[in-house]
């Protein structure tokens, strides 16, 4: 057996989560030995009691691990250890991070520059389209999106990431062959083949009260912030937030009407200091060095003048209305680009981050000399 093998197994457990398994790695050395090891060896790793040792120790009675190897291969999808190039390095960060993680598509270096997006399931249509916009952009400019695939919110960022051509990420809260909710389904299929759908629990593991906070240590854990789209004052985004916070990483917070119920638990988290959240030049200042090289433009030369600029048709569209001395106000830019609101709003936030253009305060744009 590897070690591959006997972390699935040691997964399998009851009574064995990430930390209990920290502590007995610490002793054993691997995750074979701690599987070999007898009822009374395991009784002498500290806070390792009497029911823990019996189940480890006769683990082979309730884990079927050749079956469960099977169905990981039958289905299509891998399981990587903390030990694996791919294991997301920030999720190695929390003080319980999984023991495993299946995975149904890829993580690659490119997830480094992750951010979450949470919040309500039952929303508003302002928080669907906020979401949607946010996601688009984000991903647009290289930036993984994050999510639970949950209804509201959640599918609302994998929708928006996906919409951009980017990647994104979602973290299940059962078995990574169980879709939940199910009309997830295709979108699921969709978030594997540009990106990836991932989860530490086994096959067939359902979704109870448990799995969701289980779940959402993991979507903050793996993330450099956490992005509160619409929550109520009792959301378990809100629990995905204080995760967060636990883990040293930044909170944004989109702010919505003082009278919605809805933006309740978003107005908290900016009275306890979360970031105010109106666009994704709010997130993205705040990560200003994430961006790969290919984003930007080299800098300048002696001359002072930027190399030409990499730009897609819509960026060189907003690009040429905008004069070195005129600053215009982005429905101006929309009047004379021609183009749809949205995709200035992209085009203007892509432009800004390749030194391209500037923002000046009250939302006018100029080029950058």
């Amino acid at each position: 057996m590897d070690s591959r093998e006997a972390f699935i197994a040691l997964n399998m457990i009851d009574h064995v989560g990430p930390v209990r398994a920290r502590l007995l790695l610490e002793h054993f050395g691997n995750a074979p030995k701690i599987l070999a090891a007898s009822k009374s060896d395991l009784l002498r790793v500290r806070n390792i009691g009497e029911e823990t040792a019996e189940a480890i120790s006769s683990w082979e009675k309730s884990v079927h691990l050749v079956g469960e190897l099977k169905r990981i291969a039958d289905f299509g999808c891998h399981v990587l250890i903390s030990s694996d190039e791919n294991y997301p390095a920030l999720l190695r960060e929390i003080y319980d991070p999984p023991l495993v993680l299946y995975v149904k598509g890829e993580l690659t270096a490119k997830d480094k520059n992750a951010v979450a997006m949470v919040g309500s399931r039952q929303t508003t249509h302002y928080g669907i389209e906020t979401a949607r916009k946010l996601a688009y952009q984000l991903a647009y400019v290289g930036v993984t999106v994050v999510s639970g695939g949950a209804r509201g919110i959640d599918t609302a960022a994998h929708q928006g990431a996906l919409s951009a051509k980017g990647r994104t990420i979602c973290v299940l809260g059962t078995g990574i062959n169980l879709v939940f909710p199910p009309e997830n389904a295709e979108l699921y299929e969709r978030i594997s083949a540009n990106g990836a759908v991932i989860t530490q629990f086994p096959f067939n593991r359902p979704a109870d009260k448990q799995t969701f906070p289980i779940r959402n240590r993991i979507v903050a854990g793996m993330t450099l912030g956490t992005v509160v789209v619409e929550a109520n004052a009792t959301s378990g985004a809100l629990i995905t937030a204080n995760m967060a916070v636990e883990a040293g990483r930044q909170i944004f917070a989109v702010p919505g009407r003082i009278d919605s119920p809805r933006s309740k638990g978003c107005h908290d988290l900016i009275k306890k200091g979360a970031k105010l959240c109106e666009g994704a030049e709010d997130i993205l200042s705040e990560f200003e060095y994430l961006f790969p090289t290919s984003n930007r433009p080299p800098s300048p030369g002696k001359s002072g003048v930027l190399p030409a600029l990499e730009l897609s048709e819509n960026e060189q569209k907003v690009f040429d209305v905008l004069k070195t001395d005129d600053e215009l106000g982005i429905d101006e830019v929309i009047r004379k680009s021609g183009l749809p609101s949205s995709s200035v709003s992209v085009s203007l936030l892509s432009l800004e981050m390749k030194r391209a253009v500037k923002q000046l305060p009250g939302k006018l744009f100029v080029r950058n000399n």
